[in-house]
């Protein structure tokens, strides 16, 4: 069977499919990835007027408590635990250059090698001040 569906039936797939594509892939970032990030450091992930339903649906973070600042914001990374979600210049040193992620953990510490010239080895947060 042969369905001629036409340039605005082709549109029209197109977007469901973008649309279906986005919500699967977007996951609403974890209270302590929105709220421990300064709110002069956001990067903008929407749009003048957007909701927050549609930002949480881009898998971004929404604050409209502070003027002057994007309201949709990029999260900080996700991490294996939410204790060691913050921003780099958070980070409380908790080991030595060149700690193996294996003595860093012994230390009940956070361990993320991913930017060059911070402390790799740092303290947990507590996750009590997270929150939407």
């Amino acid at each position: 069977m042969n369905v001629d569906m036409g340039p605005r039936g082709t549109w029209l797939l197109a977007a469901l499919l973008l649309g279906l594509c986005a919500l699967a892939g977007a996951q609403k970032p974890d209270a302590c990835q929105c709220s421990r990030l300064n709110p002069h450091n956001r990067v903008n992930c929407g749009f003048p007027g957007i909701s927050s339903d549609e930002c949480f649906s881009r898998g971004c973070c929404f604050d409209s408590s502070v003027v002057g600042v994007p309201w949709c914001f990029n999260p900080l990374p996700k991490q294996e635990s939410e204790e060691c979600v913050m921003e780099v210049s958070a980070r409380k040193d908790c080991g030595y250059p060149g700690i193996s992620p294996e003595e860093c953990e012994s230390r009940k510490c956070c361990f993320s090698d991913t930017i060059p010239q911070v402390p790799w080895c740092f303290f947990p947060i507590s996750v009590k001040d997270c929150h939407y």
